[in-house]
């Protein structure tokens, strides 16, 4: 049974660890009524989770910490034909949003030669670029690589030990070591949200 509280939650503004993680990722909401989804580490405690409160492809939803701080707020930009999403980070010291510009920003493209009929460019912090990209294989599998095309994170169905696969609401997540953890599970809401999945 997983754990809802755990004895020490750690801080997930910036959490990176010097090894590969693995995350479950429930494709549900912790709120009755509401969409989202539940990001579980390998100890079975919660580690982030995502709540759209008004209904599902909201415009703007917010990945918390286990205790609710808001790490990011995702807007969508209407303006944009293919579509895009701007994540901004709340600061450390304030319960704010930084409004000047956005922390990463993805834009939807569907191009048939890059594994998939879709694929999302990453900024972050206008200098990094990453894609996410959809993966050839059925369901909600998709990667997130950097410029030069190294996976730094891959979500598939979750399977247990024996090769049984779970229901399609529930993934696993593996990242890479030295990457920011809340900005992949940001990127993972994003493909939700494109996918209508949240």
């Amino acid at each position: 049974m997983a754990k809802v509280y755990p004895k020490a939650p750690m801080s997930a503004l910036s959490y990176m660890t010097s090894k590969r993680e693995t995350f479950t990722v429930w494709m549900k909401s912790l709120v009755c009524h509401s969409n989202g989804c539940t990001v579980f580490n390998s100890n079975g405690e919660i580690v982030y989770r995502v709540e759209n409160y008004d209904k599902k492809c909201s415009n703007e939803v917010y990945l918390m910490d286990l205790r609710g701080n808001v790490i990011f707020t995702i807007r969508r930009k209407k303006s944009v034909v293919f579509g895009r999403w701007d994540g901004y980070r709340w600061s450390c010291s304030r319960s704010s949003l930084k409004k000047e510009k956005p922390w990463f920003q993805v834009k939807k493209y569907y191009c048939r030669f890059l594994m998939g009929d879709l694929a999302c460019q990453v900024t972050v912090l206008e200098r990094d670029k990453y894609w996410i990209v959809k993966s050839a294989r059925k369901g909600r599998a998709f990667r997130i690589q950097n410029s030069e095309g190294d996976a730094i994170a891959e979500v598939n169905q979750k399977q247990s030990s024996s090769g049984i696969p779970f229901g399609e609401d529930v993934l696993t997540l593996n990242v890479e070591p030295h990457i920011d953890h809340s900005l992949i599970v940001a990127l993972l809401t994003v493909y939700g949200l494109i996918n209508h999945q949240l």
